[in-house]
């Protein structure tokens, strides 16, 4: 499905450490932004303010690889694939 839909799936080789950059810094960003600052005591109260970062992550928090825009700016800028010089 994925191929028939021009995705090219990068899981090997060449490029693979950079698949992994981003996600595991966005981890990284929730762990110490979110999770450990908060003593969540349910998985419906972690799910909650997971949430509620995840939002703020989006829509708030200015990144310094798109330029100090959020990715929601990027994004409607047409630019949220590409970082900042």
């Amino acid at each position: 499905m994925l191929i028939e839909a021009g995705v090219k799936v990068s899981m090997d080789g060449r490029g693979r450490w950079m698949d992994n950059v981003f996600i595991e810094r966005l981890w990284r960003s929730m762990k110490y932004e979110c999770v450990y600052l908060n003593a969540f005591e349910t998985g419906s109260e972690a799910r909650a303010g997971i949430g509620r970062w995840i939002t703020y992550y989006n829509t708030e928090r200015p990144h310094s690889a798109l330029g100090g825009r959020t990715p929601l700016e990027a994004h409607r800028d047409g630019e949220g694939h590409r970082l900042a010089a």
